[in-house]
């Protein structure tokens, strides 16, 4: 392994599908990137094999046995309290101890977002981290926070998150200056709570340095009006769970239509091509990887039971945030724009 190559570390032991989904998803990956080192942390006597099966070959990852694992029902505190000696723990510390540049897991969400937060630790200037995600759109993908986070949120939360919504968008994305919105119940500038209108009237202060749209509803997430989407963690979670309800129900409606009948049958073969470009596009899958952003150090959620294709974008993902160095791109600009006025403190 040379000064050069990236590390990830891998809690192989989270998720439904682990650890095979997990070893196969990181077999995917390093036979797409040679740059990309990985550490497995889990049970050896289970994740060994899986790497010869998957052709996951010994000079691209180091095996770290651990003899726990955070269980899916675990509540955070007694994950924290008990499971020091976890995969999920002991991968998240390879990223606080400098040994790696992102940890990746499918396990218990509460549990990684409590870990990752008191082994990271928060970014000077960043009150609380949020739950940020890549959602398809019909224009472009835009990404959404917080989505579960954090419920409550005042006016300071939600200008940090827009701040490092800009830098994520630009750093995943390479467009300079991606436009923000603010999740509202209407787009006039009198409509919702007091602390969205403040954010609103800060985020304007920020001018040319943060491309501020205004206020987007529910419809302007699917329409993709603006590339950032902010909100506090209960809109925002309620949002995206109803988004994918609607997804899986249009699905299941297309299926039953089309076996409904002969010329319903004919009708899909002839469109067929169209159609597999359509569910390419909006396969979940994809967009599998939920990141904490406001950490000092790069967390990944991947969905609890992603199988080893949504596993291994979510690593991608991971790969993508820890070559472009997110972290220091959200406290740099931390450090140029944010200058918050003494009446937006964050015991408001």
């Amino acid at each position: 392994m040379s000064d050069n190559t990236l590390v990830i570390s891998i809690d192989a032991m989270g998720g439904d599908n682990a650890p095979a989904a997990i070893i196969e998803g990181v077999s995917q990956v390093a036979k797409k990137n040679s740059s990309v080192f990985f550490f497995l942390y889990g049970d050896e006597a289970q994740i060994l094999p899986l790497t010869e099966r998957f052709g996951l070959k010994a000079d691209r990852f180091k095996m770290h046995h651990t003899t726990s694992v955070v269980k899916a029902d675990d509540k955070p505190s007694a994950a924290i309290r008990n499971g020091r000696e976890s995969s999920m723990w002991q991968a998240i510390m390879s990223v606080r101890n400098g040994y790696a540049g992102a940890v990746v897991s499918a396990g218990n969400t509460g549990a990684l977002m409590a870990m990752s937060k008191i082994c990271l630790g928060t970014l000077s200037g960043i009150d609380r981290p949020a739950i940020a995600a890549i959602m398809p759109t019909m224009k472009r993908d835009v990404i959404a926070l917080d989505l579960g986070a954090n419920a409550e949120c005042n006016s300071q939360n939600l200008v940090e998150f827009a701040i490092m919504g800009h830098v994520l968008y630009r750093v995943l994305f390479q467009l300079e200056h991606p436009s923000v919105g603010l999740l509202n119940i209407g787009s006039e500038e009198t409509k919702g709570r007091e602390e969205i209108r403040e954010a609103a009237a800060v985020l304007k202060g920020f001018g040319h340095q943060i491309n501020f749209h205004g206020f987007v509803e529910g419809n302007d997430i699917c329409m993709g009006t603006t590339e950032v989407v902010v909100s506090d963690g209960f809109s925002g979670n309620v949002a995206l769970k109803t988004l994918e309800g609607t997804a899986k129900f249009i699905t299941s409606s297309l299926k039953k239509t089309v076996k409904g009948s002969i010329l319903a049958q004919i009708g899909f073969l002839l469109a067929s091509a169209a159609l597999r470009r359509l569910k390419k596009r909006m396969d979940p899958r994809r967009y599998n990887g939920a990141m904490f952003l406001g950490l000092n150090g790069i967390s990944v959620k991947s969905h609890g039971g992603a199988d080893a294709f949504s596993f291994a974008c979510a690593v991608e993902a991971a790969i993508r945030m820890a070559e472009n160095k997110l972290c220091d791109k959200i406290k740099a600009e931390l450090a140029t724009i944010m200058d918050t006025p003494a009446s937006l403190s964050s015991d408001e």
